[in-house]
């Protein structure tokens, strides 16, 4: 029993450490994927730099889409768009 309790405390601080960080991570970086291969033509997002534009073309073999700004067309890496700006923006309004 000796051996083990002196192991427990640093057995303890990687599962905190497991379930507080790495796993919302991971869940995350799978989510973020998931939403970048659900685009498709039309969709209005806002990019992680704070672009707002509508997504007029995609191309799988590099991964990035065209975006149409006011002030034209602009071509990114599918990973610049951000997952959390974009769900706001194409939010539905709460009725009152």
């Amino acid at each position: 029993m000796g051996d083990i309790g002196q192991f427990l405390p640093m057995i303890l601080i990687f599962a905190v450490a497991y379930f507080f960080m790495i796993r919302p991570q991971m869940k995350r970086q799978k989510d973020e994927k998931k939403f970048s291969q659900a685009l498709k033509k039309g969709d209005k997002i806002v990019t992680k730099s704070g672009l707002h534009g509508k997504v007029v073309d995609l191309n799988d073999k590099d991964f990035s889409c065209i975006i149409e700004t006011m002030a034209g067309r602009l071509k990114f890496d599918r990973t610049a768009i951000s997952m959390e700006m974009s769900a706001k923006l194409n939010a539905v309004p709460k009725e009152k």
